[in-house]
């Protein structure tokens, strides 16, 4: 038994859409152009943030395919509609980055041993272009970053490209008044370090979501003492939390109840009871849950039941 409830998933509005197309566009600009500067410059550092700037145009181009996709109502064949999209987006995010921070870590590695001439002047021009541009992005996603995950991902993205720009330039900077280049190497190894961290974050959460992991921060053992603290219940088991997607948990459960609650008409006041009890109790507001009220007598032979 349960209520039906909407799919209120965060869905990206039209105007957070559009500030990722504008900031799509942005990114592309940002990447041509410093593969440009690296091929002029013999930069590694330059072609290192352009491959991050790759990685992330195609992070932000899934991350625009995913929001239109959300944005789709539920069928009967799709009955959560695309809500999904955005963690598979954002999955696949995190497993680009993570080959393009090995590829720069093991290049910068090399260029340690044979460091070879970089034009530095040219570095710089090209690494200020690559942060006026993420500043622009980070100002138009800003506000809308907290909104799902799909959302975080490419804030972080244009966050991160920043940092590798202002490396970009500093590396420059050092190899234009000392003649050490090495710098252009080592900033290349710290942009590898930047990817990694937000890979591992963007792997964990999408992960989390993609194998139906119990929400964070919400605790299934104290949700089982909630429950069994209300009137006439005697068991809860088969008790399962997940999420279809970012804000959108899921809680199911089987609730043996007193004989008596099937004839006397107390079932759906209890089912009111359960469902505020996961909605509002919790630091996870559940408001998609299904409870299946049972006998004592049915629960003693219930077929694939668990605790």
């Amino acid at each position: 038994m349960g209520h039906d409830h909407g799919h209120n998933a965060p869905v990206a509005s039209a105007s957070q859409r559009r500030r990722l197309t504008v900031v799509l566009t942005i990114t592309v600009t940002i990447m041509i152009a410093e593969a440009v500067g690296a091929l002029i410059t013999g930069s590694l550092a330059l072609l290192a943030d352009a491959g991050h700037a790759l990685t992330d145009a195609a992070g932000l181009a899934m991350a625009l395919t995913a929001a239109h996709l959300a944005s789709r109502p539920p069928t009967h064949k799709r009955t959560w509609g695309f809500l999904r999209a955005e963690t598979i987006a954002a999955a696949v995010q995190a497993l680009l980055l993570l080959a393009v921070g090995v590829y720069v870590f093991v290049e910068g590695v090399m260029r340690l041993f044979e460091p070879p001439e970089i034009e530095s002047t040219g570095v710089i021009v090209f690494g200020v272009v690559g942060l006026l541009g993420n500043t622009v992005g980070i100002a138009l996603l800003a506000t809308s970053r907290g909104h799902n995950l799909n959302l975080r991902a490419a804030f972080l993205e244009v966050v991160n490209d920043t940092l590798g720009s202002v490396a970009v330039i500093v590396s420059a900077v050092v190899i234009a008044t000392t003649g050490w280049n090495r710098a252009d190497a080592i900033v290349s190894l710290l942009i590898g370090v930047l990817i990694l961290p937000r890979t591992i974050v963007l792997l964990r959460d999408s992960g989390r979501v993609l194998l139906e992991s119990t929400p964070k921060n919400l605790d299934l053992d104290d949700v089982r003492a909630h429950l069994l603290a209300v009137p006439q219940v005697h068991d809860v088991h088969d008790l399962h939390a997940s999420q279809i997607a970012t804000g959108v948990p899921t809680l199911s459960a089987h609730v043996v109840v007193d004989d008596s609650c099937f004839h006397d008409g107390h079932l759906p006041i209890m089912l009111d009871q359960l469902q505020e009890c996961v909605a509002e109790h919790f630091p996870v507001s559940v408001e998609h849950s299904t409870f299946q009220f049972e006998s004592v007598e049915h629960a003693d032979h219930e077929s694939g039941a668990h605790p």
